[in-house]
C-alpha cells in the first residue's frame, strides 16, 4: 500500500487547510484510516480516524468541532479539512491505514509527511 498525503503549507491563524491522502496498492474500501500529527520536539498524537465506510469518526478532543475526516471510496482518498487553524497544530501530519493493527500505533501504513505551519 502507497499512501500520498498533499495539501499542507503555511497558513494564519483562524485560517483553513485541507489535506489529501490517497491510496493505491489495496482495496481502499475495507480499512480504517487515520490522521496523526508530530509537532516539534513532541511524539505523534493521534487526530482522529475514519471508518472504512466513511460513517463513523472520531477525534482527538483538541480539534473537535474544528476538523472534520472523510473519504471518497471511488478516488481511493481521505481527507482532513481544518478550520479555525491555531498556532498549535502546526506539525507535520501523516495519514496511515489500519489493516491488521499491528504497525505502529496501532496502523500499519503510513504515508510521507505534509507540514502545515500555522501563524499567530
Amino acid at each position: 500500500v502507497q499512501l500520498q498525503a498533499s495539501g499542507g503549507g503555511l497558513v494564519q491563524a483562524g485560517g483553513s487547510l485541507r489535506l489529501s491522502c490517497v491510496a493505491s496498492g489495496r482495496t481502499f474500501t475495507n480499512y480504517v484510516m487515520g490522521w496523526f500529527r508530530q509537532a516539534p520536539g513532541k511524539g505523534p498524537e493521534w487526530v482522529g480516524g475514519i471508518d472504512s465506510g466513511g460513517g463513523t469518526t472520531y477525534y482527538t478532543d483538541s480539534v473537535k468541532g474544528r476538523f472534520t475526516i472523510s473519504r471518497d471510496n471511488v478516488r481511493n482518498t481521505l481527507y482532513l479539512r481544518m478550520n479555525s487553524l491555531k498556532p498549535e497544530d502546526t506539525a507535520v501530519y501523516y495519514c496511515a491505514l489500519r489493516t491488521l493493527g499491528l504497525g505502529r500505533l496501532g496502523f500499519d501504513y503510513w504515508g510521507q509527511e505534509t507540514l502545515v505551519t500555522v501563524s499567530s
